[in-house]
C-alpha cells in the first residue's frame, strides 16, 4: 500500500508549467474553498464542491481515509514553481475503486477555473495513469476507466487527449447522475514513465 506522505508525482514543464501531484493536506482547506467559491462549472460537474473551511476540512479528511484504506488515492494538483510554499492549487485528481478487483480502477479529476485551458488536466491525468500502471497504487492494474456526463465536452477532450478511448454510454441515475455518462477506458500499454519524488 502506498504511504500518503511519500507519494508525490512530478510532471516536468514540457508542454506547460511543471506540476506536482501530492496528497491533500489539512492546510489546503482555505485554498480549496477559495478555488471552488463561485465556480459554477466546477459545481455543475462535480459533487466535490465545498462552501466553507469546515466542509473543506471534512472533504480533505475523506481523501486521507481513502489513502488509509487504499481504495481512493487522491492528489492535489499544484504548480511546482509557485511563490506559495504549498504551490498554487490548480486542481484535483484521484484514482478510485482501486480495491474493486479485476485489475480495474476509475480516475476522476477537476481543475480550478484559472487552470482551465493550460493543459493541466491532461498532463495530470497522464501522470496519474502512468503511475497507476507502473504499480504506484500498490495493485496490478490493467485497465483504467473515466466517466463524465455526456454534455461535459471539456472532460471528453481531456480523456481522448490522454489516451482514454470512448467505450460506451452509462444510463443516467438521478439525482447523483442526472444525465447519461460517457465511459472512456485505457488499458495498460507499458509506455512512458513519470518521475516520482
Amino acid at each position: 500500500m502506498p504511504r500518503t506522505e511519500d507519494t508525490v508525482l512530478r510532471v516536468d514543464a514540457e508542454g506547460g508549467e511543471a506540476l506536482l501531484l501530492r496528497p491533500w493536506r489539512p492546510e489546503d482547506a482555505a485554498r480549496l474553498v477559495l478555488t471552488q467559491r463561485g465556480d459554477a462549472a466546477l459545481r455543475r460537474w462535480t459533487g466535490a464542491a465545498v462552501d466553507d473551511e469546515a466542509a473543506a476540512a471534512r472533504w480533505i479528511a475523506e481523501q486521507a481515509r481513502g489513502w488509509e484504506t487504499g481504495d481512493r488515492l487522491a492528489f492535489a494538483v499544484v504548480a511546482a514553481e509557485s511563490p506559495s510554499p504549498d504551490g498554487e492549487l490548480l486542481g484535483h485528481i484521484a484514482l478510485k475503486e482501486v480495491l474493486s478487483g479485476g485489475g480495474r480502477a476509475e480516475v476522476g479529476y477537476w481543475t480550478a477555473a484559472r487552470a482551465r485551458g493550460r493543459g493541466v488536466a491532461p498532463r495530470a491525468l497522464t501522470a496519474l495513469t502512468e503511475w497507476a500502471f507502473d504499480g504506484g497504487a500498490g495493485r496490478s492494474l490493467t485497465r483504467l476507466e473515466l466517466l463524465h456526463q455526456m454534455d461535459n465536452t471539456a472532460s471528453c477532450r481531456v480523456a481522448l487527449k490522454s489516451g482514454y478511448e470512448r467505450t460506451g454510454t452509462v444510463p443516467a441515475a438521478p439525482p447523483e447522475h442526472p444525465l447519461d455518462g460517457c465511459l472512456h477506458a485505457r488499458p495498460r500499454d507499458g509506455q512512458g514513465r513519470i518521475a516520482s519524488t
